[in-house]
């Protein structure tokens, strides 16, 4: 069906199909079930029924399993007999073998197109989450955006902002009047943080050339949408980078993409794996915004589907904004599991044909309860249902297929070589060492002055003492004179002391 994308067969005969309508896909999903279950085959199902269908994915590949998507499945696999039994059992005619056209992407450059963001585009909220700062360092980095942002201060990647901090302890007094405190501790904070990053290989994901949000929209000739592939095997020992990349990127797609309310088909599909990840630890804060993306989001034609072990996991206002579910089983070995169990079984349409509850922890590998939203946008009655096989590959690619794929990427010259034009770092340090040549001009300057009044001094302490000295004429002169004033004086003096004796 042109319009939908085939699930699997349902029903007790297992012919029934199960299809997700494509103009209601943006109003997003979700795919649960425990480890081992077949979350990943369908998401790979999903991803290439939307591919198939002319619409771009974007999807995380956890495991690597994904990276078959880029691969045709082939009759040597040893699967294939069963595969084959199983299309026929669910009505999948023709089923035949073929890829994906895919973009494999990698935030550390080694498994796909480095993926890239400027610290500015990441802002100072989501930077304060990954780096898991208090409010007031939230508040001192707030500052620091804010600055940068008034002085025309690129902040591209992490030397940008830690150049910027160094900049802003230095000037403390001025930013405080006018910004508020800047405390040096909470700088000090901030910077070890920073260093923090970088050793989980943050420092490759911050630069350029940024990620331009066109190229995960992309079809190929054939009017397929790409598949583009997040390897998150390496990511996923960073979880907070893993999650705050993505919620960047949907706000990102929120904030730049027009409002275009129900489409006939998505602009974009967004799967989100190990979702959990994203809101263990959340502030009420940033619950808010992902609820606030997630709810307006699809009027921008974006669809989101979270992939997690347990619907518990997500929250429940993310969670009732989730229409269309694909539930694989569930183990219900203790109280809280069995709790779990009856809650997932609460939230389906329920099927007089079974037990729900029952039936979520007897579900097999491949199986699942399905219920998609309808032409009215009413949650269909759950049916159990056995997932249809995949045309591509069960299984990762192998390194040679991988760098085949790279190489005949549409966006590898683009992306794969850095760029490290003027920002932060450089302008700071520009003036740095002009302040640094101001302040050394400004010491020789004192320095000659100094020795010009030192000179002066010596001059004019010369002139004295030319002032006070004597020829040897004068000296004698001067000599003779008080010689002849000692002879006066004494003629005067007997002439008045013998004048009273007589």
């Amino acid at each position: 069906m042109s319009d939908s994308i085939f699930i699997g067969g349902g029903g007790e005969t297992q012919d029934e199909p199960q299809t997700l309508l494509l103009n209601r896909a943006n109003r997003h999903g979700l795919i649960a079930g425990a480890t081992g279950t077949g979350k990943t085959v369908t998401l790979q199902i999903l991803a290439q029924g939307f591919s198939d269908a002319g619409v771009p994915v974007f999807c995380a590949d956890v495991k690597g399993d994904l990276s078959g998507i880029s691969q045709a499945g082939s009759e040597t696999h040893k699967l294939h007999e069963a595969l084959r039994k199983r299309a026929g059992t669910i009505g999948l005619e023709p089923y035949d073998y073929y890829s994906a056209p895919t973009v494999f992407w990698d935030v550390y450059g080694e498994q796909g197109h480095p993926v890239r963001t400027t610290i500015s585009e990441m802002g100072p909220v989501l930077l304060s989450r990954l780096m898991e700062l208090n409010e007031t360092q939230e508040g001192v980095l707030t500052i620091a955006f804010e600055y940068a942002d008034n002085n025309n201060l690129l902040l591209l990647d992490l030397k940008d902002l830690r150049k910027l901090l160094i900049h802003l302890s230095e000037i403390r007094a001025e930013i405080g009047r006018e910004y508020g405190n800047v405390s040096p501790a909470s700088i000090g904070a901030i910077q070890r943080r920073l260093l923090v990053l970088e050793r989980e290989g943050a420092d490759k994901f911050f630069g350029e050339p940024a990620l331009k949000l066109s190229d995960l929209l992309r079809t190929d000739l054939n009017g397929k949408g790409y598949v583009n592939l997040l390897d998150s095997t390496k990511l996923i020992n960073s979880p907070r980078l893993y999650c705050t990349f993505l919620l960047w990127l949907l706000s990102e797609l929120f904030e730049e993409l027009p409002e275009v309310g129900d489409p006939d088909k998505p602009k974009l599909v967004f799967f989100f794996d190990e979702a959990h990840l994203l809101f263990d630890s959340a502030p009420k804060a940033l619950l808010s915004k992902i609820e606030q993306v997630v709810k307006l989001i699809r009027s921008k034609g974006v669809g989101v589907f979270f992939v997690t072990q347990n619907p518990r996991d997500i929250p429940d206002s993310v969670l009732a904004q989730l229409g269309n579910r694909v539930q694989h089983a569930l183990r219900a070995y203790t109280p809280a599991e069995r709790k779990a169990v009856k809650a997932a079984a609460e939230s389906f349409r329920e099927n007089d044909q079974f037990d729900t509850e029952e039936v979520i922890t007897d579900l097999g590998v491949g199986e699942a309860l399905v219920s998609t939203l309808d032409r009215k946008g009413v949650p269909s009655v759950v049916a159990r249902t056995l997932i249809r096989p995949p045309s591509s590959r069960l299984g990762p690619a192998t390194d040679a297929e991988r760098e085949a794929v790279k190489s005949a990427s549409p966006v590898g010259a683009q992306y794969d070589e850095a760029i490290d034009r003027e920002s932060a770092y450089e302008i700071l340090l520009e003036r740095e060492e002009e302040a640094a040549e101001a302040a050394e001009r400004e010491a020789e300057r004192l320095e000659k002055e100094k020795e010009r009044e030192r000179k002066e001094k010596e001059r004019s302490s010369s002139r004295r003492r030319r002032s006070t000295r004597q020829s040897p004429g004068e000296a004698a002169l001067k000599s003779g004179l008080r010689t002849l004033a000692n002879e006066v004086t004494r003629y005067l003096v007997r002439g008045i002391l013998g004048g009273r004796r007589r």
